[in-house]
């Protein structure tokens, strides 16, 4: 599809979706005047099959399959995906040539009135679609009552502002990115919430050995000391097997000696969370992850993953 002078960018939908994909055709547009980037836009599974949870149906690949098959197929020259959505291995014959600086990475909680997690009232029915965050929450309130919310960021807020919850769990990143920060009643500290692997970062897939389309796109967005993160995110996500089906986290922060990574393993209801970290070196990020899941297996996390396997 692509030519001298046009790219054409598969992507979802959603306004979340459209934002970042117009996003990074801004940026693609600042460096390479006189291109034309045009959206090819995508309704994946994910965003047909709202009412059961993910991990029941296919877990988060179900956002990029679709539009990953676009780029196979050459209507599409390169995906914007939150990164997070993009599973631990891709589609045979693409690869990811880009991330994004990380935007605000925490989890945070939208109520009706200002509250925090902690002030929630006894029994409080609570609207998250992540078994990651359920278990974190469920952890620190055993009381609260959990149920599935589905739907883009603006059908989210609706169902919170009708009622149908007391309040929501969403990502921050999203909604600081749609201007709707003033909805969150608090972010979720790391302690409360470690959040999902490369959450608040955007990710650029493009077909293999597509060099031009590649060093168009990593001189318009590329961000490599985010991109060493998400290399130990990922690696420790891959090395667990993770799916939507087990609550499991990993967040890296820079530190004078390079990368702090830190993560978590648990089971669904939070009666049992594993935690643990590992630094190093910038230049070992894959084989920090690697470490990392290796010390939760050792804590037991086997034994979550085989209970939690469906």
């Amino acid at each position: 599809m692509s030519t001298t002078d046009r790219l054409v960018i598969a992507t979802r939908g959603s306004q979340l979706a459209l934002w970042q994909a117009h996003h990074v055709k801004g940026r693609i547009e600042a460096v390479q005047p006189g291109i034309t980037v045009e959206l090819e836009i995508i309704k994946t599974s994910g965003d047909k099959i709202l009412d059961v949870p993910l991990a029941k149906v296919g877990g988060k690949g179900l956002f990029v399959k679709e539009i990953e098959q676009a780029l196979v197929d050459r209507t599409a020259d390169l995906a914007v995906h939150s990164m997070k959505d993009v599973p631990a291995e891709l589609a045979p014959g693409l690869v990811l040539a880009a991330v994004s600086t990380r935007e605000v990475p925490w989890d945070a909680l939208c109520a009706r009135e200002p509250t925090t997690l902690d002030e929630l009232p006894k029994g409080a029915k609570i609207g998250t679609s992540s078994m990651r965050r359920q278990a974190q929450v469920l952890a620190r309130r055993p009381d609260l009552q959990i149920a599935l919310l589905r739907g883009n960021v603006p059908t989210r807020l609706k169902k919170l502002d009708d009622g149908e919850f007391d309040a929501i769990i969403l990502a921050a990143a999203g909604l600081h990115r749609l201007g709707l920060a003033s909805r969150i009643t608090q972010e979720l500290p790391l302690e409360l919430s470690i959040p999902a692997v490369a959450q608040g970062v955007l990710a650029i897939e493009i077909r293999d050995g597509d060099d031009r389309v590649r060093d168009i796109v990593r001189r318009a967005i590329h961000d490599e000391p985010t991109y060493q993160k998400m290399l130990a995110e990922r690696a420790f996500l891959a090395a667990m097997g993770g799916s939507c089906q087990t609550p499991l986290a990993a967040h890296a922060i820079q530190v004078p000696e390079g990368i702090k990574l830190v993560g978590m393993c648990g089971m669904p209801d939070g009666t049992r969370i594993l935690h643990a970290q590992r630094t190093g070196p910038l230049a070992d990020a894959a084989a920090l992850g690697n470490a990392l899941a290796a010390d939760l297996m050792g804590q037991g996390a086997g034994e979550i993953l085989a209970a939690t396997k469906l």
